[in-house]
């Protein structure tokens, strides 16, 4: 199924996010949890790779098990980074060929030995141009990445929302967002798109936070961090257990919220953590 057909109701939407385990470990470390994700009646999985197209051979298949084996709905991340175009193309005919109708279309992030990686050389510099590829290519249902307080690379917020209305209007029928911590963004951020004429779903991705390297992550993509829960990463950053115990709690009240304010949705990145995913929808009462 489609995600688009997913939003045509009123019913909120639960979405998993997980990733390929490194090269060197069996798959099967990663599959011995999917009966447990399943369990937790996700609408559909979301599958990503590494920096600069790592494991992107891993995601496909990953993703064709959840959907072929598993009966759970896949969506395969695809990005610009490190493809050329026959190789694009042969990963939408393998995803074709596997029953995959969903795709996150990125632009991707530099290899991590590329910090100066130069996306004007690739066959696709932006995420749009991607999109409009997919579209003529096959009958896929786009989604793609939405920044509430733009990309890192964006220069002004102005110019990071005419890149997403470029992308919608290439093809887009889904926009999930990336992490962010206070939900007054995410809201905001609705309002905006009603302004850009943007009327695809936007599904806002929750990150938990299972320990004090947030800090870093949120410093590489721009993201803030409200004062409360800086407090608390500080208050328990010496204590692993307490700081996950606590990441869950804040992601579970903020879907909560979310859900009540009436978000389409939400996309949960797992981290591949099915323990805490668990605690998380326990706290947003999603599970008992």
């Amino acid at each position: 199924m489609k995600l688009s057909e997913l939003y045509k109701g009123d019913r909120q939407t639960l979405a998993f996010e997980i990733f390929p385990p490194k090269p060197e470990v069996p798959l099967d470390t990663l599959f011995e949890s999917i009966e447990g994700f399943k369990a937790l009646s996700p609408d559909y999985i979301s599958v990503t790779y590494g920096a600069g197209g790592s494991q992107r051979g891993r995601t496909v298949e990953i993703a064709s098990k959840l959907k072929n084996q598993y009966a759970i709905e896949a969506m395969c991340h695809l990005t610009c980074v490190g493809h050329s175009l026959e190789e694009i193309d042969q990963m939408l005919m393998t995803m074709k060929r596997e029953n995959i109708s969903n795709i996150l279309a990125l632009r991707g992030d530099p290899p991590v030995d590329q910090p100066d990686f130069d996306f004007s050389k690739g066959v696709f510099r932006y995420a749009n141009e991607l999109i409009a590829h997919i579209k003529k290519t096959g009958d896929f249902c786009i989604a793609a990445a939405a920044y509430l307080e733009g990309h890192v690379d964006s220069k002004q917020l102005r110019e990071d929302r005419k890149r997403l209305k470029e992308k919608v209007d290439a093809g887009v029928d889904v926009l999930v967002t990336q992490l962010f911590f206070d939900n007054r963004l995410y809201f905001d951020f609705i309002e905006h798109c009603e302004r850009l004429a943007i009327k695809c779903p936007v599904i806002p991705g929750i990150m938990p936070i299972f320990n004090a390297r947030i800090k870093n992550m949120t410093a590489r993509s721009g993201c803030s961090i409200p004062a409360k829960l800086v407090v608390m990463i500080d208050k328990y950053q010496d204590n692993p257990d307490d700081l996950r115990k606590a990441g869950e709690e804040y992601a579970g009240r903020q879907i909560r919220e979310l859900l009540d304010g009436g978000a389409p949705g939400v996309h949960l990145y797992t981290m591949n953590k099915l323990t805490s995913t668990i605690e998380i929808l326990k706290v947003a009462g999603l599970k008992k």
